[in-house]
């Protein structure tokens, strides 16, 4: 164990003894307490924060009141004061995020379990789990993010973690909320819902419009921004409140459409630093058009007070096509994006045409439609038993299974066209099929056991997963537009268990120490033979709290046997998805999470602070060779690309009944782009960042109120990453006033 990894453990051990020391006979004001009751809620992961606080691995749940405190529409915003996330911006609103549990890889959010109402939501979560479509946090009543050996209920990623986003459920009793802001680079958001429950009927519709003219800038000052209509309506029946057994059926209908002007292509580095928010004018056509549907049913059986069983059943289906700037030709040498932008002097030629300054030939330009349907449909279903043994002892036993199919259709093509005087003109239709013309699809069977033993003050959940996984690719090449032959087909099969094991001992109300070790797993791609990623990981914490103190603080190992990269074009590869070796890794670090209040509980102000900090340390621990941009030449040693080192986020507040105010500030460490191969590498870094937020709201009653927003107070201008292609800048400064009005 190094130096680091001992000390991470050795502040563990030694906070919980302090506290223990301090607060053996004491009763804290948000206290750890017993947690005996234990139910399977629909759709949720952790369904509050008390169950969030007892979990016997880290876990956060971020209510309706946290989104709502700044009412960030951007993910990677509404994530930033959970300690042990990390990720890196790409177009400043969060359509298309790269979000990292402990230090897994972010490109496209692909190496963690994402879920919607508990249901997997990427596209296609096991044979193409790139998260190109991502649900809109403005209709979230809820996150759930799940880290540490209990997670082996979720898969198929259990290395780094879950995140379960928890779309607006059917209320009780009668409730009608609008929501609308308007404000910078004509950025507008209209958001409403109604629904109400009667004895045996309940319903929720619920309408979200959010678009925006973008804060980049083409010559022709033609929009850069998107615009996403959200539709989502939930029907539920329910048996009588004196039924023997009590059951409901709820059906849910979403629907999204985007349409968002959003490119790959970046700027290079002396562009940037002259005007980061410029763009060039070979990607005035890059356009994204997508949509997503999803229906889905869940049955709920409550047999007794003892046993329940849920059962989903989902159908989501997401279509898109990317039509984007992919190479540049000059002289008949082809070179993609990302190799122009990252030496823009040696492919000056290249460059000019990228940029427009002067006219070129025809086909010099190729724009790719890439066009893919996704598809992800499969039934779960998760049953609890619990009951009370000797001596006051509590168990609980959950069992779940999945059968699972999903698949990406990938059907693409590739248009050319010319520069004249700084506008596009089509010049070529590129053969439909002839760049990417196959089906990838996965079949999968997953199933999981967790136990839990409660005895005075000391908790057990040992628990395993089992996968059973069927990846095949059906390829047609470049020349068979209609699929008429007889396609080329590669299969790869994987089965694993998963096992896993948390405790947690609770010293007194107010301190206790938790921990665990699990096995880390991440699916391979449909190669024949391709192994998958495996881990072991292990973790340390203590929850505590101390007058008017809470916190909790968590030390994390992962052990790597078998990194995976994948060839993402989003990463600056070639898009093919393929994964790749990256051997050994090692990613070690602390979390820290403390909250307390600066008044009393009944003074007028209340003035609430918290404060999140990460380290993380991701090293390779072997050398090998990357085609890959986001990774380079890899030597032993060097650092993991875009997982920085040091985060930390400090929110502080001021909530009277009349108003709130309140203030995010948050620091985003260095990081490296690429590996630094022993020393002989420009790592390409770029800078931290400190980033400040504030919000303010007016009550002007219970149901009426009043709100402005301003991000990044101060306008600082920071490169948030270089893939896909060249320098992206984040957010700029701007201001944003809204009204909403909730009738309940």
């Amino acid at each position: 164990m190094s130096l680091h990894q001992r000390l991470t453990v050795f502040i563990c051990l030694f906070l919980t003894v302090t506290f223990a020391q301090n607060t053996s006979n004491q009763v804290a004001l948000d206290s750890i307490q017993k947690l005996d009751e234990v139910i399977i809620r629909a759709n949720t992961i952790l369904g509050n924060k008390y169950a969030a606080q007892n979990r016997t691995g880290a876990s956060y749940f971020l209510s309706s009141e946290d989104l709502e405190q700044f009412g960030y529409a951007d993910i990677n915003r509404a994530l930033r004061a959970v300690p042990g996330v990390n990720f890196y911006e790409e177009d400043g609103y969060g359509l298309r995020p790269n979000i990292s549990l402990r230090g897994t890889s972010p490109q496209r959010s692909s190496k963690i379990t994402l879920m919607e109402d508990g249901v997997l939501i990427a596209p296609a979560p096991y044979s193409s789990p790139a998260a190109y479509y991502f649900p809109s946090v403005l209709r979230m009543h809820a996150i759930e993010i799940l880290k540490g050996s209990s997670q082996v209920q979720h898969g198929p990623f259990t290395t780094g973690g879950a995140i379960n986003l928890v779309s607006t459920a059917i209320p009780d009793d009668f409730s009608a909320k609008l929501r609308s802001s308007y404000g910078s680079f004509n950025t507008m958001q209209l958001h409403t819902s109604v629904g109400q429950s009667f004895e045996n009927i309940g319903y929720v519709l619920e309408y979200l419009n959010f678009n925006s003219d973008g804060f980049k800038r083409l010559r022709d000052n033609d929009n850069t921004g998107f615009d996403i209509y959200d539709i989502m309506g939930k029907l539920k029946f329910s048996t009588n409140a004196d039924a023997k057994f009590a059951q409901s059926l709820e059906l849910k209908y979403h629907f999204y459409d985007e349409k968002s002007n959003e490119t790959y292509l970046g700027l290079s580095e002396e562009d940037f630093n002259k005007n980061p928010y410029s763009r060039y004018a070979s990607s005035q056509k890059d356009v994204m058009n997508a949509e997503q549907r999803q229906v889905m049913l869940t049955h709920i059986a409550d047999f007794s007070k003892q046993l329940r069983i849920v059962t989903n059943a989902y159908n989501n289906k997401f279509t898109r096509n990317w039509y984007k700037l992919d190479d540049v030709v000059f002289n008949d040498d082809k070179k993609s994006l990302s190799k122009v932008l990252n030496d823009p002097i040696s492919f000056s030629n290249h460059m000019r045409i990228i940029n427009g300054s002067v006219n070129s030939a025809d086909d010099a330009l190729l724009v790719k439609a890439n066009n893919r349907v996704y598809s992800s449909r499969g039934v779960q279903t998760k049953i609890d038993y619990h009951w009370y043994g000797k001596n006051e002892s509590f168990h609980d036993i959950e069992i779940g299974a999945r059968v699972h199919y999903d698949e990406e259709d990938r059907f693409q093509w590739e248009d050319g066209y010319r520069m004249y005087e700084n506008q596009m003109t089509l010049t070529s239709f590129g053969a439909r099929g002839a760049q990417g013309n196959r089906i990838s699809s996965a079949k999968a069977f997953a199933s999981y056991v967790l136990y839990k033993y409660k005895f005075n003050k000391f908790t057990i959940t040992p628990g395993f997963r089992y996968e059973s996984i069927t990846l095949n690719r059906e390829d047609w090449g470049s020349t068979d537009e209609n699929r008429e032959n007889v396609p080329s087909n590669r299969e790869n099969n994987i089965n694993v268990f998963i096992p896993g094991v948390g405790f947690n001992y609770s010293f007194s109300n107010s301190l206790s120490l938790f921990g665990g070790v699990h096995k880390g797993f991440s699916p391979p791609g449909n190669a024949p033979g391709e192994q998958a990623e495996y881990s072991v990981n292990y973790e340390l914490g203590s929850r505590f709290s101390t007058g008017k103190l809470r916190g909790e603080v968590i030390g994390f190992f992962n052990d790597y046997s078998n990194l995976l990269g994948s060839d993402l074009a989003a990463s600056g590869g070639s898009g093919s998805l393929d994964q790749f070796n990256a051997g050994e890794v090692n990613v070690s670090g602390l979390e820290l999470q403390l909250n307390y209040n600066l008044s009393k509980l009944d003074a007028k102000f209340q003035t609430p602070v918290s404060v999140a900090y990460t380290l993380t340390d991701a090293i390779f621990q072997n050398s090998f060779g990357s085609t890959q941009d986001i990774w380079g030449t890899v030597s032993e040693g060097d650092r993991v690309p875009y997982i920085p080192q040091q985060q930390l986020s400090v929110t502080a507040g001021v909530e009277h009944q009349r108003y709130e105010l309140s203030i995010n500030a948050r620091y985003n460490g260095a990081f490296d782009t690429q590996a630094a191969n022993g020393g002989n590498n420009d790592t390409m870094s770029l800078d931290d960042n400190f980033i400040v937020d504030i919000s303010a709201k007016y009550h002007l009653n219970s149901s009426i109120s009043f709100s402005a927003n301003v991000i990044n107070l101060f306008d600082e201008v920071y490169a948030a990453a270089r893939v896909p292609s060249g320098f992206r800048p984040g957010h700029p400064f701007g201001i944003y006033t809204g009204i909403s009005i909730n009738l309940d």
